[in-house]
Order: structure tokens, then sequence, then C-alpha cells
């Protein structure tokens, strides 16, 4: 079971001996099994979670090794991710290498849509997992490979609870909302946007229409995280999405220099 979020039952994916990957473009992981009393569970937790840094160092310096930035995208399901993600590569097509892990419970639609945008995309299906971890992500990146100087999504799967715990490695956490949710999500589920360098608020096109009041949902976000910048867009009509770009790129780390050539004598 994860023994962090609870979720799972007896079969969630902490135990990463069992996993393979499909000639769909497909990585498949089968939990672990094992019944843990209570007693346990802090200890449980901790070693959980170490384990999960310990792969989220190595991906964050192969990463950076390569020069590339890796975005964590969290949300509740259906904020907009894979629509902000497809437009994004889309729209960014030429201007830097991209590759993306797309992270879901069952199922390889949302990488199919992501490879027609022509970005290498791997699949991961966690089965009863409820949030992708390093480790998954390590071996994701053996297959697809890090692009340099480029940026790799990493989509996790829908879920505003169980990512908060988990860093994949990432240089940067982006939680996304829709504006169809309620306001008050930053105050429900502050782990997740407290711990998030940036908020998107998406489907502003839909404002007119709904009863959502998008400076308060903001500022509760920067109640539980000061430092959180936000951004409204529109993944449907575009609106917003330059500043998005420029947030990307912004990130970004500069392009390794050659080494200077040594001046004749």
């Amino acid at each position: 079971m994860c023994s962090v979020c609870g979720c799972g039952g007896h079969d969630h994916g902490h135990d990463h001996h069992h996993h393979h990957a499909a000639d769909d473009g497909t990585l498949a992981f089968a939990g672990g099994s094992g019944a843990d009393d209570g007693g346990r569970l802090v200890q449980i937790e901790r070693d959980v979670l170490d384990h999960n840094n310990s792969h989220a160092a190595a991906n964050r310096a192969r990463l950076d090794a390569a020069g590339s930035l890796a975005l964590n995208l969290v949300s509740s399901p259906g904020a907009g991710k894979t629509t902000l993600l497809v437009r994004t590569l889309g729209d960014l097509a030429g201007r830097h290498p991209t590759a993306v892990v797309e992270g879901d419970q069952q199922t390889g639609r949302d990488a199919d849509r992501i490879r027609e945008t022509g970005a290498p995309a791997l699949q991961v299906t966690t089965g009863k997992g409820c949030h992708l971890d390093a480790h998954m992500v390590g071996h994701a990146l053996d297959h697809l490979g890090v692009p340099e100087n480029g940026v790799v999504f990493l989509e996790n799967v829908g879920n505003l609870v169980c990512p908060a715990a988990f860093d994949l490695g990432e240089g940067a956490r982006v939680v996304i909302v829709s504006v169809t949710e309620g306001e008050d999500k930053p105050l429900k589920y502050p782990d997740i946007f407290a711990n998030a360098d940036l908020m998107v608020l998406n489907k502003v096109d839909l404002l007119p229409h709904l009863d959502f009041d998008a400076d308060q949902c903001e500022a509760w976000a920067r109640q539980v995280n000061p430092d959180l910048r936000c951004l409204r867009l529109s993944a449907t009509t575009g609106e917003g999405l330059d500043a998005w770009y420029a947030w990307i790129d912004a990130r970004r780390p500069a392009p390794a220099e050659a080494p200077a050539l040594a001046e004749a004598p």
C-alpha cells in the first residue's frame, strides 16, 4: 500500500521490482504486497520518502547534466493538463527539444495524444498507484532519453493530494486549477500549493459563464504560498499562453558554453 497517502490497498506501486515497457510505448508498474501494522507506518513513510528522494536526486543530476528543465504538472482530474500540454508542445515545436512522461492509472490515451504533436512520450501506468514517483520517472527517462538543453514535461496522475509528497527530480512544480472547480482548492489541498512554483488558472474563457472568483482563488493560493506565481490562461483559445511560454523560457537553464580555445603562442 502507499504508506504516505494510504490509498491503493496493498497493491500500490512503490515496490518497483516488476515493470515492463510494452511495444505501444507504455511503461507499466506492478506494485508489491504485504500488510503493515499501524506501529510501523511512520518508519515505512520515512523509508518510502528517503528511497524516493534518492531517485529524485539521481533524476535531477541527469537532467542538469543535459541542461534540461523538468516540469512536474499536477492537478485534479479534468483540469486540462493534457490539453494544455498538447497546445504547448505544438506551439513550442522547433523552439527547443521536448519529451513527455505521462502518468495515469490505466490506458495510454494521453500519451497517444502527445505523440500526435511529434513529441516523444512514454505512458507510465501506475495501476492502483495514485501518483508518479521518482523511481518510475527514472525508468521512463531510461526508455525516452533526456533531450539536450530541452524541456521534459512530467504529467502526474490526476490528484491534488498524493503527488505533493513526492519529488520527481523536477526543476519546478506547476499546479493547474480549472475555473470549473471551486476557488477554494488552495485551502482544501494546501500541501500541493505550498510545494508549487506556479499556479496556472486554466479555462479562463469560461469565466463569463461561471460563478468563479479568480482573484479570490489566487489570494487563497498566495495565503498558502506567498511566493507562488499565478498565471491565467486558456489552452483552448490561447489567451495567456505567451506568459506561460515566457515563464518556461525563464526557468530553463542557460546552455553550457563550449570551452574557449586556447590562443596560439
